[in-house]
């Protein structure tokens, strides 16, 4: 379990840097992982899928967000948070291993160590919404 959760920091820090400082994914990726140290080779490859997924989803995933959390422009958002709704709901519609509860149990314990004071409250609101609009049958 600890290895996946440094995998999603992992895809999150690089997530991060490619939405604020528009550096190139693959370099981001590769640099994020040599960093984050001994990711066997199954979390490597999750840190890709994440990152490529979220990429490849990026305009149907913020849809959603714009939806579950009206009252704040996606681009308005704490980049972090963004980040962390973003791939917490990829992960949520398109890696189906991942248990619902995992995913937003994840998505809180990354906003508690990166995000703000509020972080954790918004991002387990935001995808307690999300789950209950899109994804009712799996509460």
């Amino acid at each position: 379990m600890l290895k996946r959760r440094l995998a999603r920091a992992t895809a999150l820090q690089a997530l991060y840097e490619i939405d604020v400082a528009q550096h190139r994914p693959a370099a981001v990726v590769r640099q994020r992982i040599e960093e984050a140290g001994d990711l066997p080779p199954t979390e490597v490859q999750f840190v890709h899928q994440l990152v490529s997924g979220v990429l490849a989803h990026r305009q149907e995933i913020d849809r959603y967000i714009e939806q579950i959390a009206p009252e704040w422009p996606v681009d308005q958002l704490a980049p972090i948070d963004r980040n962390i709704l973003r791939m917490a709901i990829y992960e949520l519609l398109h890696i189906q291993e991942t248990p619902v509860k995992v995913a937003i149990n994840e998505a809180v314990e990354l906003a508690k160590t990166f995000g703000s004071d509020s972080s954790r409250r918004f991002i387990n609101g935001a995808l307690g919404t999300f789950v209950n609009r899109y994804l009712p049958r799996h509460m």
